[in-house]
């Protein structure tokens, strides 16, 4: 699209000076699709919502290669800039997954957001295809062991990791396999420019956190002429999708696991799991091997090794893990308690810290829970299927790219070697997953080619997109400028705190369009430890 006006002129000249060369009629020109002809029809979204919070359905392609063909719904929401001689245009917001519902996130963006920022814009949210209340999909009934990303790499356990990864897969195909497939980060990018026409913008500006990031990516690529002020915080690597990006949940774990034990040995006063950090590790690998011998009574469950090291996450917190790992091992130092037990030293603020968990598959940030704002729904919705955001999940991590391996033995070849190299996690992000018995994509992953002069966002200390991740989205998009918070901590950087040392960049750049002189790195401290916590137990 770039080289067409070039082109156009060229053969404007050599119309004029070759009589018998004629320029094309305008008649001639494609007609406007439907889909992008469009007008929303706004309603006030619920009662109990603010009134500026408005609500409309759009109708967009499944196929877009097909687009007179079968339909699906795209529910969008807004709130008006209420400074319309300030106003630019749209921002429209995107808070991560893939499966997590943004239909509400103008409303808690225009609360976090400063007003003369806000001013500039049309706040837009949406729930991406497939999600909430935009033709939800499922994978119909799951259990609870069958949601989430996998589990540990053990070769005698193997065989039935392959049958989950199949069953889901299975699941998955016989719920929704006439939809899964054009699930795609590239069809959700073409629905982003469906919501820019039918809003009248000729170009579209974005915030988008974790996922979000790639989907800013893809769109950027597939449509650089509609990029206005993009700004990708907390960065997937497109590089890796989306294998690798599971696999940087072991690599990242480690660096993590490294401060943690420096940390907690600063205060082995407090916590009494070593005074050096390679004696911190000691007790801690020590204990993952304890448990795997003989599991651990912890409040009522029983754990094993790979309980206490399934959730990579925990680390980049240290007053969190520290907290954490004290009192699995208070468990194990002591008489098993019965189910349902309660340990008299444990304030109540650490109760819900009792048992380190497997991640979330989904990379919402800041209070979006597995299934989005609304916890699986948008606005309250009663129809959407079960494990709605786990579908989306898998058909936007297996249907982007085919890079997953086929064969189930590279799967165990790979676990078995990560396992070794990356001893925390590297063999749960390596395990086989759904995608080796996915469907083929129905078109290759996007590659980042064109300019994009975006700004990305990056906590030095994120659990779930770590530094190598945001880096590489950086690399990747030629023309971007970085924000990069050190110290910081956590999913999501830009208004995750009044006080968080990227916003004032990011302010900046939503308000006037001027990118940095060069990459940005401001000092985030970390989080002050609750004594309370930290004295507990």
């Amino acid at each position: 699209m770039k080289r067409l006006p070039r082109l156009l002129a060229t053969a404007g000249l050599l119309a004029a000076a070759l009589p018998g060369l004629a320029t094309p009629s305008s008649a001639s020109a494609a007609p406007t699709p439907a889909y992008l002809r469009q007008t929303p029809d706004w309603h006030r979204c619920s009662p109990d919502r603010p009134a500026a919070y408005e609500c409309a359905t759009l109708k967009v392609p499944l196929d877009y290669q097909r687009p007179e063909g079968r339909t699906l719904d795209l529910a969008i929401s807004r709130m008006k800039s209420e400074n319309p001689a300030e106003r630019r245009g749209v921002l429209l917001i995107n808070p991560g997954g893939p499966g997590t519902s943004g239909l509400s996130r103008p409303i808690r963006t225009h609360a976090e957001m400063p007003k003369d920022v806000r001013d500039r814009y049309d706040l837009v949210g949406f729930d991406p295809r497939g999600v909430g209340r935009s033709s939800p999909i499922g994978c119909g009934d799951l259990s609870e062991a069958e949601v989430g990303v996998g589990g540990a790499y053990r070769p005698e356990t193997f065989a039935s990791e392959v049958s989950w990864a199949r069953g889901i897969a299975d699941k998955c195909r016989a719920k929704s396999g006439d939809v899964i497939p054009y699930i795609t980060t590239r069809n959700t990018a073409r629905d982003m420019d469906v919501i820019r026409a039918a809003l009248g913008e000729r170009k579209v500006s974005y915030l988008g956190y974790s996922y979000g990031t790639y989907l800013g990516a893809v769109y950027s690529q597939m449509f650089p002429e509609r990029t206005d002020r993009f700004v990708l915080d907390s960065g997937v690597d497109p590089g890796r999708v989306w294998r690798g990006m599971i696999q940087a949940w072991g690599t990242g774990a480690e660096p993590a696991f490294e401060r943690w034990t420096r940390w907690v040995a600063e205060r082995s006063d407090t916590y009494g799991l070593g005074a050096t950090p390679e004696a911190v590790s000691a007790t801690f690998w020590a204990l993952v091997a304890r448990a795997d011998r003989d599991p651990i009574n912890h409040y009522g469950e029983r754990m094993t090794g790979d309980d206490i090291r399934a959730d990579p996450s925990l680390f980049f917190d240290p007053h969190a893990a520290s907290v954490v790992i004290k009192g699995i091992k208070a468990s194990a130092d002591k008489a098993p308690q019965p189910p349902g037990g309660t340990d008299p030293g444990m304030s109540g603020k650490d109760a819900d810290r009792k048992w380190p968990g497997m991640p979330s598959p989904l990379g919402g940030v800041r209070g979006a829970g597995p299934g989005g704002d609304a916890g699986g729904t948008s606005e309250g919705t009663d129809v959407t299927p079960a494990n709605n955001a786990t579908a989306v999940y898998w058909a936007v991590v297996c249907g982007d790219t085919d890079s997953w391996p086929r064969d189930p033995e590279q799967y165990a070849r790979d676990a078995a070697r990560d396992k070794v190299k990356h001893p925390l996690y590297g063999d749960f992000a390596s395990n086989i997953k759904p995608c080796a018995f996915w469907q083929r994509p129905l078109e290759p992953a996007t590659p980042m080619k064109t300019r994009a002069g975006v700004l990305t966002v990056q906590n030095e200390w994120d659990p779930m997109t770590p530094l190598s991740s945001g880096q590489g989205l950086h690399q990747a998009l030629r023309g971007s400028r970085m924000v990069l918070a050190l110290g910081g901590q956590g999913h999501g950087v830009y208004l995750s705190h009044p006080t968080a040392c990227a916003n004032t960049p990011v302010n900046a750049y939503l308000s006037t369009g001027r990118l940095p002189t060069k990459d940005v790195t401001c000092h985030n401290p970390p989080p002050t430890p609750d004594p309370e916590g930290a004295g507990a137990r």
